[in-house]
């Protein structure tokens, strides 16, 4: 490149990712050399030997699908830098010539420094945020699984899930495993009701009573097991997420890892007992991943309203045990997608939207968020309010974008959550509402 722009990155180059077959691109004596590899292993060791061997230290990829995940690995080994950057903002740059393919113009806008690099996680956090992706998804298929041990019943006019709270409760599971035994008496059955169960007997006994066929009873029987061997898995994917976390942990307190003294001492600073009785709640980790937290980021942010510690261990896993890869809020907030991408024009916002991309982080927080409706902290109260001029959507957005910003302060000054900060703004707001009824009061008197 003669003319243009000037290099910035020399030792680059570009390659276009697909399922069969990327192409390399590398600019060498003044001309751009382009090579086509396949995607098996052996054709990434080739590639990966061919730009060791030209000099090239940093490779500009498309972030396609997962097609890019073992060339991206691959480079990392070799100390190459893989330089992952969005689509669309290749696309999005003007001045391409007819005759430039895809790698070569990835190289000649890397080489000039034009490409945003995304952001991706060290080594260790991507394997927790792989354990922590796909127990969300057995959780999600275990769900599937409930749905249709529902819609078995209901083919049957049993209705004990519409009678009791919690169909895969100790009395709905036992009961369940009774019937696909063959015990079909309700008279039988309703000797698995616990006493906690607020529903009567009769009303037990006439949600029991069915129409009994062959074929739902045989429908009910492989749902059920479905959903047991998924909480295997679950179970098992969380012995995985607590081993990483151990080496987490280990690498970041520089070989020291949670012990149970730990624990106890933690659960004592939040006003607990060390082993107290604890609340039972669908899905939850077989161990303490709050404690985990606490001492991988020396904060609790599960201290947050809404924020369990699912959530918690989801957004960790996808942003890594800090936020330094964001020197503001507003880009740790944008990343996460819970913030508007506001276009204006001479001063004027012609558009304010929320980018349709996925980001797991930010659904995770979205979904915190949807609870704020009934929540009595000052979060719930600024959730209400938005509510009130943005409507539901807008709502959940601005409060998961607070949540956010409360998240990444935790972790960035290892602040501890403190809700005393919300006072001072609090009275601002009845400040100003007073004031505001104040003038209306004043103007209506007026009128009349």
């Amino acid at each position: 490149m003669k003319k243009g722009l000037s290099v910035v990155n020399p030792h680059a180059a570009g390659i276009d990712i697909a399922d069969q077959e990327h192409w390399v691109a590398i600019h060498k004596e003044d001309s751009y050399h382009v090579s086509r590899y396949g995607t098996f292993t052996r054709d990434l060791d080739s590639m990966v030997s061919y730009l060791k061997d030209n000099g090239i230290t940093t490779v500009a990829i498309e972030a396609t699908g997962v097609y890019y995940v073992c060339l991206f690995i691959k480079l990392e080994e070799a100390g190459i830098e893989p330089y992952l950057v969005n689509a669309k903002h290749v696309k999005n740059v003007t001045g391409r010539k007819q005759d430039d393919t895809d790698a070569i113009w990835m190289q000649k806008l890397h080489a000039c420094g034009l490409l945003q690099k995304s952001f991706q996680p060290g080594f260790e956090c991507r394997t927790l945020r792989s354990y922590v992706r796909h127990r969300k998804n057995l959780v999600t298929i275990g769900s599937d699984s409930v749905r249709r041990m529902q819609k078995a019943l209901e083919l049957m006019n049993i209705k004990i899930h519409t009678v009791i709270s919690d169909i895969l409760g100790k009395t709905g599971q036992q009961m369940i495993e009774a019937i696909i035994g063959g015990q079909h008496d309700p008279a039988e059955l309703i000797k698995y009701k616990d006493r906690r169960v607020k529903a009567s007997d009769e009303v037990i006994i006439k949600s029991l009573e069915g129409i009994w066929k062959e074929e739902h009873l045989f429908e009910l029987k492989q749902a059920y097991e479905t959903y047991q061997f998924h909480q295997k898995q679950i179970q098992e994917c969380d012995i995985k997420i607590k081993d990483q976390l151990d080496k987490q942990t280990a690498i970041v307190k520089e070989g020291e890892i949670l012990n149970e003294q730990d624990k106890i001492s933690f659960n004592k600073q939040k006003g607990g007992k060390g082993k107290g009785k604890k609340t039972a709640k669908k899905n939850q980790y077989t161990f303490d991943a709050r404690s985990y937290l606490r001492k991988l980021l020396d904060t609790d942010i599960c201290a947050v309203p809404g924020i369990s510690d699912i959530t918690a261990l989801e957004v960790i896993a996808e942003i890594g045990g800090d936020v330094n890869a964001w020197a503001r809020v507003n880009q740790f907030t944008r990343w996460l997608n819970v913030s508007p991408n506001t276009k204006s024009s001479g001063g004027k916002i012609l558009s304010s939207k929320i980018m349709k991309k996925k980001n797991y982080a930010g659904l995770s927080l979205r979904m915190s968020a949807m609870t704020m409706a009934r929540n009595k902290t000052p979060l719930g109260d600024y959730y209400r309010r938005m509510r009130g001029k943005l409507g539901g959507r807008g709502a959940v957005v601005a409060t998961a974008n607070k949540i956010a910003r409360i998240i990444y302060t935790m972790i960035k000054h290892k602040k501890e959550y403190d809700i005393s900060m919300f006072k001072e703004a609090q009275q601002n707001y009845k400040t100003r509402q007073i004031k505001f009824y104040e003038k209306k009061i004043a103007e209506l008197k007026k009128a009349s």
